[in-house]
């Protein structure tokens, strides 16, 4: 199946035209609208939707005292659906700390850290995927605002680098794929514009929630490059730009995904 996979890419990339722009507003599209109808209707129905565990972990986590300070999200925020409305919509955001983006994981993990006392969750655990799984879920169907901070102009000027710099052995960047070739198909799947509306997700693929950073690295090991490490800066800066160029469009988090 590999060597198919590389074999498809090989050809996409020697017959179509590589124009390197970037998707005009007016035809963004999400993920959703690549998808089946059975797989839409497992995202839209919540009771058949299987990030929706992630959730009612999350839920819990939330209520749950933890560290040194035995303190629980909640004592800090309140309730959820209140304090949480619309936060995962402008992330990556601004940290005045360390003067740079963090993600939403890195943001429940400094409130961990800072306030709770605690360790961090690491990379792609159950909890974290469950934390921030719930708080995006409180900003869906809001517009997504990453990016609205003029402090983070760099940032994004560095993802958008990263985005348009072609990597690996086969020689790909990611606008080759979801500016240039979109609605194409790659192995019998579509492909789409890479829109970061849903994460964290539930994909069908993994049989399991991951976060818009493990989808990254999925791709980038599929055009045989060396995956940024987890939370590295040009990491969150990637995230950021493309949540920067889906500004407007709706949250629909926690989504699925083939």
């Amino acid at each position: 199946m590999r060597s198919a996979f590389l074999t498809v890419v090989t050809v996409i990339v020697l017959t179509l035209p590589v124009l390197a722009g970037e998707i005009a507003e007016s035809e963004r599209r999400s993920g959703y609208d690549f998808m089946s109808s059975d797989t839409r209707a497992m995202q839209d129905d919540d009771t058949a939707n299987p990030a929706m565990l992630s959730v009612l972990d999350g839920e819990a986590l939330w209520t749950t005292k933890a560290g040194t300070a035995n303190k629980a999200c909640g004592d800090c925020h309140g309730p959820v659906d209140v304090s949480m409305k619309g936060v995962a919509a402008r992330y990556p955001a601004f940290n005045a700390t360390s003067g740079a983006p963090v993600d939403l994981g890195q943001r429940v993990n400094l409130c961990r850290k800072q306030h709770q006392e605690a360790a961090p969750f690491a990379a792609e655990s159950r909890e974290l995927l469950a934390l921030t799984a719930l708080i995006a879920k409180q900003s869906r169907g809001m517009p997504i605002t990453a990016g609205d901070d003029p402090r983070l102009k760099p940032f994004i000027a560095r993802g958008r680098e990263l985005f348009f710099q072609r990597q690996g052995q086969l020689n790909l960047a990611c606008t080759n794929c979801h500016d240039d070739n979109w609605s194409k198909h790659l192995a019998g799947s579509a492909i789409t514009q890479g829109q970061p509306t849903g994460y964290p997700i539930y994909r069908l693929e993994w049989q399991g929630m991951g976060s818009l950073q493990r989808r990254l690295r999925g791709c980038m090991t599929g055009v045989r490059a060396q995956a940024y490490d987890f939370d590295a800066p040009d990491m969150i800066a990637l995230e950021l730009y493309l949540m920067s160029r889906a500004q407007g469009m709706p949250v629909e988090a926690p989504a699925v995904r083939p």
